[in-house]
């Protein structure tokens, strides 16, 4: 590919966006996969602290107090804020949660602007992976895992609509997430087309392409993105890929789950090209 598109410098756009908009109550089941602080006092030390949070959920009508200076916190950060009927915490946090509950992730989350200066810092052309509303957390973990062993500069996932760093994903991935540069951002579709202008080649991966992946050249710098379960890359967002590209099936059923077709991709680049040397070596 050629490499004339790289920019010496980030576009700022790469920075994780900040959104202003209320998530949908999330189900009880995705709830259990997070880790969780329960009660007022906790909550807001740990925003005082700056520690990562995923999401913010309070009980309805309850706007008095230090749950007013919480909220108003996490809208400033751009941190959803999603709100539950009472007996939904209590199910969660007992009868001690005061009326909120924070999902924190186990790890600070990067910049995309992070992710590129990584790769220009190791002198290659970058390679990001970019996670379209993948709602699995064991897809997610499993792709975590075999992203850091492919060489991938960092991963890209949405804010909403999509797992972030939960226990669970930190679990699978067996380690990988500390050594990995994850970024959470609200538009992917901004995002791709600021990836696009810093001269990456997007390629996505979809069932019905045409062009089978052993075809298509992923070397030089490349977003990949893989969609999520059952739907695929989303439209708009598949409208801003450059190349789209299906992995062939022989058998009855027609695609693989998403952390095995994201492997394959992935690790179709490492067969053209070859894994860099390990930082650490």
């Amino acid at each position: 590919m050629d490499k004339s598109r790289i920019k010496n410098r980030p576009d700022a756009s790469l920075r994780s966006d900040r959104g202003q908009q209320r998530e949908r109550p999330p189900y009880p089941a995705e709830m259990e996969r997070e880790d969780v602080l329960i009660g007022r006092q906790p909550v807001l030390e740990a925003f005082k602290a700056g520690r990562p949070i995923n999401k913010l959920v309070v009980a309805k009508g309850v706007r008095h107090g230090s749950l007013r200076e919480i909220t108003g916190l996490a809208r400033t950060a751009g941190i959803p804020v999603i709100e539950v009927d009472r007996e939904v915490l209590d199910r969660r946090g007992g009868r001690g949660h005061q009326g909120v509950l924070a999902y924190v992730a186990p790890k600070e989350y990067a910049t995309v602007a992070d992710i590129l200066n990584l790769a220009r810092e190791r002198g290659e052309a970058p390679f990001i992976l970019i996670l379209d509303e993948l709602t699995d957390p064991q897809n997610v973990g499993a792709l975590l895992r075999t992203a850091e062993g492919a060489g991938v500069h960092g991963v890209i996932v949405p804010k909403r609509h999509g797992v972030g760093l939960t226990e669970t994903v930190a679990k699978v991935a067996a380690g990988a997430v500390e050594h990995l540069a994850v970024a959470r951002v609200t538009n992917m579709v901004q995002t791709v087309t600021a990836l696009k202008d810093a001269g990456l080649w997007i390629i996505g991966g979809d069932a019905a392409a045409e062009r089978p992946f052993y075809e298509q050249d992923f070397s030089g710098p490349v977003g990949l993105i893989v969609g999520s379960e059952g739907k695929g890359i989303s439209r708009l967002l598949k409208d801003h890929c450059d190349f789209l590209v299906s992995i062939p099936m022989k058998g009855r059923l027609q695609s693989l789950n998403a952390a095995t077709a994201g492997a394959l991709l992935m690790y179709e680049r490492v067969r053209r090209t070859g894994l860099p040397p390990c930082p650490n070596s």
